[in-house]
Order: C-alpha cells, then sequence, then structure tokens
C-alpha cells in the first residue's frame, strides 16, 4: 500500500467511524495533497524521519490554517496563524498531520466529557469514557484514524486517556519539548507529548519534537532519545491506592519481568497531590484565560465556556483575590517542593517507579461522578508534573474487557531509561483478568 492508498484509506475510516468516536474535530483539507508530495520524497529517498505517518493534533496546539478552537465556543472561529514548534517540526520531518483532535474544552477535565463539541468515545469501551483531557488524540489513534498523536499533559491528560484507550501515552520531563504554540491550561506543568500504538513510534515523534526553542525560555537541550539494553535494573512500587483489581493487573505485570528486582518504596505526601496540584492550576488558568476576553480571540470565555473552564477560571480568581500575597498559591508551590523531593530521593534509590497510571476503571460515558471523584482520578498521575519528571504509560492488559495502563516514572531527563523500560514490559504479553 502507497502512503497515498494509506491517507486515503484513514480517511474514509474517519469519515464512516467519527460520527460515532467523535475523536476528529477537523479533517486537513490539504491531507491528500500533502500525501502525495510526501510520497514523492519517499520514492525519491529524500524523505524526513516521519515520512508514511499520519498524526491527530490535539485542539490546543496551533497548527497553520486549521481550527486550534482548544474544543470550545470561545475560540469555535479561531484559525492558527501560525505553528507551533512542534508543528514545524513534524512538517520538517514529513509527518502529515491528518487532523484536528477533540480535547476537554481548554484542556480542563479528565474525562473527555467537556468538549463544547460533544463528548469523544473510547474505541476499546464504547460505553466508557476515553480519558482526558487529550481524548481526541488517543481515541484517534486507538481508532486507526491516524498513527501517532499529539497531546498536552498538565497532570495526566496524556497519560489517562493512553490508559483508557489502550495505547502508549507519554509526558516528558518539564522543558524537554517547547511549549511555544500550545495554548496553556498551566504555564508551570504543561508538557506537549506523543500517542502512539507502540512504544518505538512514541520515540520516533518524541525525538522530533523535543529540543531547545528560543521563543519557550522554559525549553532544555537534550540528547537523542534512544530504547537501550538493559542490565539489571530496580524498579520501586509505592503503595498507592487503586482498585484491587487494576493492583493485581499491574502487580502480575511486574512478576514476568526478568534481570529486575522489585522494591517497595514509600511516597509519604502522595495523597496530598491533588490538593498541590488543583490550586496552581486554577491560578494559572485564571492568569492565562485573561486574554479572551472577547476582543481580540473569539468570544469572552466566561460568557460561552462549559462548567468545568467556569469552575476553574472563578476558583482561581477567588484564589487569586483572597491571596493578596500569594499565600495559597505559593503553599500550594511549597508542597509542590515537598513532593518533587520525595519522589526524587525515592528515584536515588531505584531506577524508575512503577504504578497504575490511573487508581480506576474509565467510567461509564452516562455516569453521574462528581468534581470531586474526576479530580481524584488524577492522584497518580499528577505526581510525574510535579516532580517535572517523565512518565509514560502503556498498556498492561485488561479488567473486564476495559484497558488498564501501567505508569513508569523515572528521574529527569531520563527518557531513554524510560522508554527502554517501557519497551521491554510492552513487548511481553499482556493479561486480561
Amino acid at each position: 500500500m502507497t502512503f497515498v492508498e494509506k491517507v486515503k484509506k484513514q480517511l474514509e475510516k474517519i469519515k464512516k467511524e467519527n460520527k460515532e468516536i467523535n475523536a476528529i474535530l477537523q479533517v486537513n483539507p490539504k491531507a491528500l495533497e500533502q500525501a502525495k508530495e510526501i510520497e514523492k520524497k519517499i520514492k525519491s529517498k529524500k524523505a524526513g524521519k516521519l515520512a508514511g505517518k499520519t498524526i491527530a493534533i490535539k485542539s490546543n496546539i496551533n497548527v497553520l490554517g486549521l481550527n486550534s478552537s482548544c474544543a470550545s465556543k470561545t475560540l469555535e472561529n479561531y484559525k492558527a496563524s501560525y505553528d507551533a514548534t512542534v508543528i514545524k517540526k513534524i512538517k520538517e520531518e514529513d509527518g502529515l498531520i491528518i487532523g484536528i483532535a477533540n480535547c476537554d474544552e481548554f484542556a480542563c477535565g479528565s474525562s473527555g466529557k467537556n468538549s463544547a463539541f460533544g463528548p469523544t468515545k473510547n474505541p476499546n469501551a464504547i460505553d466508557r469514557i476515553p480519558g482526558g483531557s487529550s481524548s481526541g488524540s488517543a481515541a484517534a489513534v486507538a481508532a486507526g484514524f491516524c498513527d501517532l498523536a499529539l497531546g498536552s499533559d498538565t497532570g495526566g491528560s496524556i497519560r489517562s486517556p493512553a490508559s483508557c484507550c489502550g495505547v502508549v501515552g507519554m509526558k516528558p520531563s518539564y522543558g524537554v519539548v517547547s511549549r511555544y504554540g500550545l495554548i496553556d491550561l498551566s504555564m508551570s506543568l504543561d508538557q506537549i507529548g506523543p500517542f502512539a500504538n507502540n512504544v518505538e513510534d512514541a520515540l520516533v515523534l518524541l525525538n522530533v519534537i523535543r529540543g531547545k526553542d528560543e521563543n519557550d525560555s522554559t525549553s532544555l537541550e537534550s540528547k537523542k532519545v534512544e530504547i537501550k539494553k538493559l542490565g539489571k535494573i530496580k524498579i520501586g512500587v509505592p503503595n498507592v491506592k487503586a482498585d484491587s483489581k487494576i493492583k493485581e493487573l499491574i502487580e502480575n505485570k511486574l512478576k514476568e519481568l526478568k534481570n529486575v528486582e522489585i522494591v517497595k518504596i514509600k511516597l509519604p505526601h502522595v495523597h496530598l497531590a491533588t490538593q498541590t496540584y488543583y490550586p496552581i492550576v486554577y491560578t494559572e488558568f485564571f492568569s492565562a484565560t485573561r486574554k479572551f476576553d472577547g476582543r481580540k480571540y473569539g468570544k469572552k470565555i466566561e460568557e460561552v465556556c462549559g462548567e468545568e473552564v467556569l469552575r476553574r477560571i472563578l476558583g482561581g480568581k477567588e484564589i487569586s483575590q483572597a491571596e493578596y500575597k500569594g499565600k495559597y498559591y505559593r503553599k500550594a508551590l511549597q508542597v509542590k517542593g515537598l513532593i518533587k523531593k520525595e519522589i526524587e530521593q525515592a528515584l536515588d534509590k531505584v531506577d524508575a517507579i512503577i504504578m497504575p497510571t490511573l487508581p480506576v476503571l474509565p467510567w461509564k460515558l452516562n455516569s453521574n461522578i462528581s468534581v470531586e471523584e474526576e479530580y481524584a482520578s488524577d492522584a497518580l498521575t499528577v505526581l510525574a508534573n510535579l516532580a517535572e519528571i517523565p512518565a509514560i504509560s502503556i498498556p498492561a492488559g485488561e479488567v473486564g474487557g476495559i484497558p488498564v495502563g501501567m505508569q513508569i516514572l523515572g528521574k529527569r531527563m531520563t527518557e531513554s531509561l524510560i522508554f527502554s523500560i517501557a519497551y521491554y514490559i510492552h513487548s511481553l504479553k499482556g493479561g486480561k483478568k
């Protein structure tokens, strides 16, 4: 099959199945035309590292000429006037942007239900949530609408949907990937990362998008990420609160590993993670949304946004007004530092930490989950964001036919080790419970 034929097939699949899944908000109208140009490069052997791959982009990342709506009525008619740095790099390596992916509005949510354009469904458990906020990105990969996808991860927004949809999703160390062109949720936590059906493809995409960018002062130089042969390694397993069947599945998966020492570790303040994370997010999101006043970008956000976005804006406004000298925000940053130090100390004794990606199974789309319950589902993913370290979610198997993810966390800037461990574990056969 030629690349053009493959793109045609994927576009037909989107046309036929996306009405049900709702993973793609906008198809790239120039996809076939661009595929033909890339195919010429492939035939002349002058193509880039992503030639032959199609990629869906979360709708909070600017892609020139396409709608970067953040799945919100606020920016419903906003057409990006430039490419984000990650998009520029993808295009330079001949990756084909097949379309813009749905998400929770302004990346606010853990379910994929908060989009102004309707919820995304989970292709591998159609009556369940796909996870959020990068719901459409994960679902598009799982449904076969594309080969790869980009999402953003502020507190688990790549790893959560990767776990729910049974695909690979990776959050790099803070600063490894430029955030220029990302419509931010929380500037001190956001990071762009890849989705794929396997660890190797996720690694290829990360290598393309990583690196220092003069347009993002937080971005860092980073070494090429490689899958290396593992010697004897030590894995730390914390005792975290999670569904017993999920914990059992992860424990059984760990028993399959050879040449690996499993040690129990303590993370005493893990129970404070969500309470620390949300005040930071609320405050920074409130600040970030002040530009959406209806004068330059679309409509005034408070007048058209959904319930979760409004909750975060009003919460951030209240925190900002009440704190005067930064009392609550600074207190949250202090506890962030405590959790970060605790995780770093744990990682000084082991090569990586492994735990469930989510403490619960993806709930049914029609469930009336409380805000507190939804926020609590982030308890294990926010840790990597607070500690600014890399974390990857890989499929661990299924519980009752529902995908379950395993999360691997490592020291800051140890992406190669995390990918190497993920590759080894992912190559083992997944069990079902």
